[in-house]
């Protein structure tokens, strides 16, 4: 890899559909990872190993990590928010698992119903086993810019819950503009007051395009040295707890400005664009949210 490349980490069959009201059939969820495994994606989160009562969306999460063919060079990474979970996961075979913590003690009692504390303590059990069994971890922050219970979160409080992770030995923090709401001004804000504290390779973006200011917040985090962000294939999802938090970054539209202003991702446009129709055609049946 050079210096101009970037990882693009698409959380569309985890993030995305997680956060459609419809549910989407297997064979299309699978149909789909299959599809977006072979784009030259490195990274993809292929579902969420959570109780079915509160996310039937993501039900079928071992069957779908049972169904894909997978890709070598592919690392096929599931959300695991509790030890049952990561249990899971771990039998299904995921390469990577995901913890995360809010910014907001507001949104964090909301999101999982207890304390940015807590939740640590929650996931402490996780991160352990799951470094044990030699399962990559990964961080997500929620709110790093703004809380929709709070409004405006101050950078000392995502620096924090960001170490915190990185201390539970999460290899990446990916930061999570949650509602959408961020700006270049608040973005650099925001990296001003964490990186130097922290190494930006540690560090992801997560941008939802609310506003549609996402491609901006890429540009402005990409001046202080991040160089991966998530995306969802067609801007799937948002966040069921962030009302207004409608639609992430879209895969095609982040990959596009990349390669427009000079940097590399090694993405196949056609094959992306493949994977798209793909979802447009077919689990648009699917949901009634698409």
């Amino acid at each position: 890899m050079t210096d101009k490349h970037v990882i693009v980490y698409e959380v569309g069959p985890r993030d995305g559909l997680q956060n459609e009201a419809g549910i989407v059939s297997t064979k299309h969820k699978i149909a789909l990872i299959d599809l977006l495994s072979e784009t030259g994606l490195r990274y993809i989160e292929a579902t969420s190993f959570v109780s079915p009562k509160w996310v039937p969306q993501m039900a079928d999460a071992t069957d779908v990590m049972a169904g894909i063919a997978r890709k070598k060079g592919v690392t096929y990474a599931a959300l695991t928010p509790n030890m049952k979970g990561l249990e899971a996961a771990l039998s299904a075979g995921v390469d990577e698992v995901a913890i995360f913590g809010s910014a907001s003690e507001s949104f964090s009692q909301k999101n999982i119903n207890c304390s940015i504390t807590e939740s640590l303590e929650r996931f402490a059990p996780v991160a352990k086993t799951a470094l044990a069994a030699g399962v990559s971890l990964r961080g997500y922050v929620s709110c790093v810019i703004a809380c929709p219970y709070e409004g405006t979160v101050v950078p000392e409080q995502v620096r924090n819950i960001t170490q915190a992770l990185l201390d539970l030995g999460c290899g990446q923090v990916s930061l999570g503009d949650t509602i959408g709401k961020g700006t270049p001004e608040s973005m650099a804000h925001l990296l001003d007051g964490i990186v130097g504290t922290i190494q930006a390779d540690q560090l992801a973006g997560h941008f939802h395009d609310t506003d549609g200011t996402a491609l901006a917040n890429v540009k402005t985090a990409l001046d202080y040295g991040l160089r991966c962000y998530d995306s969802t294939i067609g801007g799937l999802g948002g966040c069921p707890y962030a009302p207004g938090a409608k639609g992430n970054l879209s895969t095609i539209s982040l990959v596009e400005m990349l390669h427009d202003t000079g940097w590399e991702t090694g993405l196949d446009m056609t094959k992306l664009h493949a994977a798209e129709t793909y979802l447009q055609k077919n689990i648009a049946g699917d949901s009634n949210a698409l």
